[in-house]
């Protein structure tokens, strides 16, 4: 629930010419219910990915207040929006990994000697 209603709240307060499309991932709250760590998905250019962060910063206030009023919860976390950069990260991986390929040579197979009979 506070997910999307957290992705509302962005989806009101930044517009897609600004900041591209923004995805809320994931939040992570606190055990205390005080704290809440929203991990944030960018499409866009590289441009419009630093735009939208910052412009999501700026609103954070105004997000909050939508999501107190929308979520009814003991506490309204204070929000931290952090960049999701796990498909970066993967495609750094995938990319490492077919290095690996071309630079280990082909392995030429060793024939199994036959069975000798007794």
């Amino acid at each position: 629930m506070l997910k999307r209603e957290i992705g509302e709240a962005i989806r009101r307060e930044v517009r897609i010419e600004e900041g591209g499309l923004i995805n809320v991932n994931d939040v992570d709250i606190s055990s205390d219910l005080r704290q809440a760590t929203v991990i944030l998905g960018f499409y866009g250019t590289n441009a419009q990915q630093r735009n939208a962060l910052n412009l999501v910063n700026a609103s954070r206030l105004r997000i909050q207040d939508w999501v107190a009023r929308a979520v009814i919860m003991k506490f309204t976390p204070r929000l931290r929006f952090v960049l999701d950069d796990s498909i970066e990260r993967g495609n750094r991986v995938l990319r490492l990994m077919e290095d690996l390929d071309k630079e280990t040579p082909p392995q030429v197979p060793v024939p199994k000697e036959p069975p000798t009979a007794e």
